[in-house]
Order: structure tokens, then sequence, then C-alpha cells
């Protein structure tokens, strides 16, 4: 079809003969809906859609009444556009030392997910859920009953998109056509949100031809600021802080956002439906949706191994799935640093996916010397969003002042001009020049690590399972699980210090099972007793569970481990494990490398092995204590046993020590 509006009207029927003589290009008109009101299709045909996809178009156009219809083709045609389009808007501004990349600055108020905000609804709450203690306050998730949520929906929704346009964006999460992959429709209000998804995922007509007449989930955001705004937005950004809500439906497969252009609140794609709906479909279906990075590594015999690794946001997956390893002869290779898709295949394997198809990584302590391929992978068709500016038209944050001019003037997210490092806020604390939580979102073919099997529909066979976290005193750089339920166990109660990916700001340590505590679509008592379930099932070959913790310091606050590329020594240990050999002795809490068995060669600095490994009786026997409290406090009566008899032996192997 043509680019000329089609208008429908719901009048007399003459009005709508003249309005299709007027278009002799589209013959056949949908009447969207049977309000006083015109509509416009601006792009795409409507005619072409399955017919739950276009009743899904036609109710939230009738809640929302958007000006125009857009339907996304994914080409690189109608990218150029839209990138053409936001930098009209001075949404988007090009960086001028950069290969078509962008910057955008939001609204200070819209800068991170909004947990205190993020909801699932279902009919019982213990269904979302556990009921926690008398008196105490749940963090594993919240809940909304379907009657709230109705409540809220009318409450921000009705015509929100008024004088805007509502994107259709059909999109893929997993490579197009695999029998791993899932399919999403977002409709949205932010053409913003539909070229970071062009990167995030893969959209375009391919998948609603892979789509057909098959199930989708339904994804409706809304940047909650119908025109005319009643002020101007903040940086050209709109947003409604003070109304944003991200809300899941599981069984009905919907997710419904609104007030929030950011990231994970606004890209559907990403948490909500990669995760929180995922999880929920995982379950019904009998396989795993996580917060994982999956990255190849090969040895010099030429040995690959593929292992999935669980870190809370910003704990540096991205950085160990672009590791250049610094043991000679060593190849790593990246699969994905975000998410992983799981499922056992007929031959008790399990093979992951990564759903997505870019990086939207955290700017901060990215560079040259911390992840070199992130930096080439970013040098184009890359968006940047709350990071500072340097004169000389490049981009600048913290962690990369030995890879710019020295003479450059900074620029700030927050437009102050001529930033230095000892600069102060005025209530006396460090000014950052780019937030803590700042962004890159580029294409993942782009990375030069890719693994050539990064897009396989099968996907790839996983030997190991990491989980890991920020702790800072008293967990090993490295222990094995004692098996699959012993690993679940570490699993669930991984803690960390929190991270800038949320709104928390303290560095306080946290509980965050599976890092997934913000990304559970379900109770979480439940989700264990999923984890547990593949032990019991016959002929399923389990891979190997382990704990890492890179960021462990000494007494003067040092850390004992360099980390970064290093970390290659301990997955060569990790797969060393996997291949069965002897290299591990037995602690309280889980298979420690044997002395001499880290490959330490070539290490610039001297490592303290004896305080690096050492399982400090003290500090374990109040890791029980706070464990215990948490499974108590969070978990209460869906803790299943099997988890609760770990903790006792735990509790038992550290008293004895």
């Amino acid at each position: 079809m043509s680019s000329l509006c089609v208008n429908f009207l719901r009048r007399s029927s003459g009005l709508l003969k003249a309005a299709v003589q007027a278009n002799q290009a589209y013959k056949h008109p949908y009447i969207l809906t049977t309000h006083i009101r015109a509509l416009s299709v601006i792009h795409g045909n409507l005619e072409n859609l399955q017919p739950s996809v276009k009743d899904f178009i036609k109710k939230s156009a009738d809640l929302c009444k958007p000006d125009s219809v857009y339907i996304c083709d994914g080409t690189p045609e109608e990218n150029k556009k839209l990138i053409k389009m936001l930098e009209d808007q001075n949404v988007l501004r090009p960086i001028k030392k950069m290969d078509n990349c962008h910057l955008c600055l939001t609204d200070p108020k819209d800068v991170a997910r909004v947990e205190s905000k993020t909801l699932i609804c279902t009919p019982n709450q213990r269904d979302t859920i556990p009921i926690p203690a008398k008196g105490v306050e749940g963090k594993v998730g919240k809940w909304m009953s379907p009657k709230q949520l109705e409540d809220a929906i009318q409450e921000r929704f009705p015509g929100c998109m008024k004088g805007r346009t509502m994107y259709v964006i059909p999109f893929s999460m997993g490579p197009v056509g695999s029998p791993l992959s899932k399919v999403g429709i977002e409709l949205t209000d932010s053409a913003y949100v539909v070229v970071n998804m062009q990167i995030m995922t893969r959209v375009g007509s391919k998948v609603l031809d892979v789509l057909g007449d098959g199930e989708f989930v339904k994804c409706l955001h809304s940047v909650g600021q119908p025109l005319p705004m009643e002020k101007p937005a903040v940086n050209n950004w709109p947003c409604n802080p003070e109304k944003t809500m991200i809300a899941h439906r599981p069984a009905q497969r919907e997710i419904i956002s609104f007030g929030s252009g950011y990231g994970g609140n606004s890209l559907l794609g990403k948490k909500c439906f990669a995760l929180r709906i995922a999880s929920c479909i995982a379950r019904d279906e009998g396989w795993l949706a996580e917060h994982m990075l999956i990255l190849g590594i090969t040895n010099p015999q030429g040995v690959k191994r593929y292992v999935a690794a669980a870190f809370p946001s910003a704990c540096g997956k991205t950085n160990l799935a672009m590791m250049n390893p610094t043991i000679p002869g060593f190849k790593v290779e990246c699969v994905g640093d975000d998410i992983a898709w799981m499922r056992f295949d007929k031959n008790g394997v399990l093979r992951a996916i990564n759903p997505e198809s870019g990086f939207f990584g955290v700017a901060p302590g990215t560079s040259l010397q911390t992840n070199p391929n992130a930096v080439k992978t970013f040098q184009a068709n890359t968006i940047f969003t709350n990071v500072a500016t340097t004169d000389d038209g490049g981009i600048f944050w913290e962690g990369v002042e030995d890879e710019v001019n020295k003479d450059a003037k900074i620029t700030t997210w927050l437009g102050v001009e001529n930033w230095h490092k000892d600069m102060k806020t005025k209530d006396g604390k460090k000014m950052v020049s780019a937030h803590p939580n700042s962004r890159f979102c580029t294409p993942a073919r782009q990375c030069p690590t890719m693994d050539p099997a990064w897009e396989s529909s099968e996907g790839v066979p996983i030997s190991a399972i990491i989980f890991g976290g920020r702790r800072p005193e008293g967990v090993p750089l490295v222990y094995e699980s004692f098996d699959w339920k012993h690993g679940v166990f570490v699993g669930a109660s991984m803690r960390s210090e929190a991270t800038a990916a949320a709104e928390h700001t303290a560095k306080v340590v946290m509980h965050d099972p599976f890092a997934m505590r913000p990304f559970f679509g379900y109770n979480f008592g439940n989700y264990l007793s999923h984890w547990l379930s593949f032990s019991e099932k016959p002929g399923l070959k389990l891979p190997k569970i382990f704990h890492v913790n890179w960021f462990r310091k000494d007494k003067n606050g040092q850390f004992l481990w360099p980390g970064f590329g290093e970390n290659s020594r301990v997955i060569d240990w990790i797969i060393r494990r996997c291949e069965g050999e002897d290299v591990a002795s037995k602690s309280a809490i889980g298979y420690i490398p044997k002395s001499g068995t880290l490959d330490f060669q070539g290490l610039d600095q001297e490592i303290d092995t004896k305080e690096l490994f050492s399982v400090p009786k003290a500090f374990w026997q109040q890791e029980v204590k706070e464990i215990r409290q948490y499974f108590d406090e969070q978990i209460n009566e869906d803790l299943p046993n099997k988890v609760a008899e770990e903790l006792a032996s735990l509790e038992k192997r550290v008293n004895d020590m």
C-alpha cells in the first residue's frame, strides 16, 4: 500500500465512500472503531494482519485514541526515516565523531527501571508472590488484582496517545522462525522505542509471516503525555513519572506500560517479555527463561564449551560475555550478554539461545581497558542515552578519561559545561558526567567476538551454569555446588551490592536470587520448584552449577582479583571441572580450586590465594542466619523443602568447620 493516509470514518456511508475514492491505492479499508472520530493508517496495511493482531490494534487504538497508526516493516529505509524524524525533533542528536551514532538525553526523572512500580496481575496473589511473614514487606515481586489493574488502566490510558502516532512493532525474541523463539507485538507512541527495538529485537514483516495465526505477546506502551502537553517536555522527552506503571498479565501474555520511555520500562521485549512473561511461558512449557549471559570458550586444543552466567544488572555480564581472555591460546566468543532461554533437547542436552539481537549495556566503566570488544561494537549504528559529550563531537563517561582528547571540554548529561572530576553538586556530592545507568544500545552483529552459532535456531549446548554478584567480603573467587539441588540453593541464596540499574542508590548488600529478584513472573517458591524438577526427569544431562565473585576486597578495600580478561582463568577451571578433572577440594560451601590448579601464569599482580579462597567461619555463620531470615520472611510457606534442607546442611557444615 502507498504511504497515503487512509481515513477511517464512522459517519455516513457517503463520507466513507468519499474517503475511499480519495485514495484508490487502498480498496478495502478496515473500520478500526465505531466511535465518531478519524484515524489514519500512515504506513502498512491492516488487512494483511491476522485477526487477533487487528483486534489488538483496534482495542488499543479505541482506548488510547492516537491520531494515526504506523505498522513497522523493519527495513533500513524505515529506520533512516525515523532517525531523521527524531533528529528533527531534537530527541536524537548526531554524534559527529562516530558513524550513524546518536545521543538521547531523557528527563532526569526517567532514568532507570522502576521496580517499585512494576507489577504482576493475577487473580490470586500467591500465584505472583509468596505471602511474606506477618508484618514483613514482600520484596520478590509486586502483585496487583485484576480489578486494581483495570482501574489503573482506565485512569491512565483513555486518550493517552491523542496527537501522537501509534507504532505497531512486530518483533521476534530469538532468531525468526526458531522453535525456541517467541513473537510479540508492541504498540507504542514513542519513535525512540521503535528505533531501539529495531536494534534489540528482530522487527519487521518477516515476523508477521512466521507468526501466521499463532499466539503472540501483547505489549502496550505509552509515554503518557497526549498532545498538546500541559507543559513542555524536559529534553524533548515526554514522560509521566507520577503515573508510571509497568504491569504484566502472565496468563493473558500481556504487558501494559505507562509513563516511562526509558529502557526496560518501554522496550518491552527486554525484561518484561524476555524474563517476566517468558518465565511463565517457560514454566508452562518446561524450559527456563533466565537473566544470564551466554559465552563460548575454546581451549588451545580446540575443545569448545558454552556456559551461561547470572549476575545482577551492572555487575559485569557484558564485560564477561565479550571478554578478551588473557590465557594464551584461549578464545572467548559471545552468544548473548543479558538473557538466556534454555531448553533440554531430545538427547537431554540443555540448549540456549539469546532472544535479543542487540546489547543494552551500561556505559560508565566500559572502556578499551575493561571491554575493548564492546567499544569496537558501539562505534557505529548505536544510540547512547544519558552520557556526557565533548566539544570536539565525541561522548564521555566515567572510565574513559584516558581515551579522550585531554583538551576536550565536557558537558554533563544534565547540561553542566566545562565539567571536571572534582566538581560537586549543590548538595556537596560528587558530580558525575554521565548518569550511572547511562546506556549504549548497539547491534550484536557488530561485536567482533560474536559466536558463529549466536543465531542458531537450535541453540548452543550449555556445560555449566554460573551464579555471581558483588560480594566485598567472605565469598571465594569461585566454588562449585555439590549437585543440582545444592546449585539451586546457591542460586536462591545469591546476594549482591545494589547497582544503578534500578532506583536503588545506596551500596547495600541485597538478596538477589538467581539475579532474578526484579524479574520473576510468578511465585518465587514455585520458580524454585520448577528448577528442582529437572533433577527428577530421567535422561537429562544436567550442567554443573558454580558461584563466582570477582569483587572480593582486602582489609584496605582493594580488589583481591584483577577481573576482566583474567576471569578467563576462572572459566578455564570451571570447564576443566565439567570435563571431570580432579582440580577441586571440598569445603563447607562447595568445591573450591585445589592449590595450584588455577592458571596464574602471566598475571601482572601477586594473588593472595589464601585470602581469595578463604571461607571465614564467622562470616558464613552470619550468612546462614541472613539467608534463613530471608527465606522465612520472603518465601515463607512457599519455600520448597529441598531448599530448606540445603540450608540446614550448609549450617551444619559451617558449624563443623
